[in-house]
């Protein structure tokens, strides 16, 4: 991983704590209408599931591909360190997009339309056909506003939505379809929900290691066994 890569993972975990999706996920889609919702589409496609593959709910293959390539720029992998694409963000936007963000489907077409044909005017590639170095320059071209091609949204908006919606799929409890295996949460030490907690974690500085890390699925589990 580059020197680049490094500063853009350190920027985006102290953007994720700041915001404090680490710990609430506030404002993310609910998963059981989500899944209600792409089971009733009637498009044909195979509805994607928490942490799952194959098809979208939304996104169509081509889109998906672009998602996963540029949230993978901006969170990068590197040894011993999910990126975006082994996380899941990909899915989690795709379900966040046929559930409570419903309302931006239209940004995100138009979004990506804008993104190809800056890529095709700019390297006469798709953006997914880019290097790793040429995706890092269009993505930079976004986030200075100085792509071409976007009218609404702005380059910078939708540079700022991706942004924004990758740390969401990093960090939020995977039953929104991202942090597969609780990787994000393990890169920044969130420790997820506990039973207990000991003096000696609470005055610990390190990250929290111990197992088990449970999520919302496995309380769900544990009221219907209860229940």
């Amino acid at each position: 991983m580059t020197k680049h890569d490094e500063a853009r993972r350190a920027f985006l975990v102290g953007a994720a704590v700041g915001a404090g999706a680490v710990a609430t996920g506030a404002g993310l889609m609910a998963d059981a209408e989500a899944q209600t919702h792409a089971q009733h589409r009637g498009n044909g496609a195979a509805p994607a599931h928490a942490n799952g593959g194959g098809l979208g709910t939304f996104l169509n293959a081509d889109d998906a591909a672009t998602v996963a390539a540029f949230t993978e720029r901006l969170w990068p992998g590197a040894p011993g360190k999910p990126g975006a694409r082994e996380v899941g963000v990909s899915n989690y936007i795709d379900l966040a997009l046929a559930g409570a963000y419903s309302d931006l489907q239209d940004f995100y077409r138009r979004g990506l339309a804008a993104l190809d044909a800056h890529c095709q005017k700019t390297y006469q590639a798709s953006f997914v056909r880019l290097s790793p170095a040429r995706q890092d320059e269009v993505i930079a071209a976004l986030e200075e506003g100085k792509a071409t091609g976007f009218t609404w949204p702005t380059a910078q908006a939708f540079f700022n939505t991706l942004r924004t919606h990758t740390i969401e799929g990093m960090f939020a409890d995977p039953a929104y379809g991202g942090n597969k295996d609780f990787a994000g949460w393990r890169q920044v030490g969130f420790p997820g929900a506990q039973p207990a907690f000991t003096p000696a974690d609470m005055q610990s500085r390190q990250a929290f290691t111990r197992a088990p890390m449970v999520g919302l699925q496995a309380q769900a589990k544990a009221i219907t066994r209860r229940t």
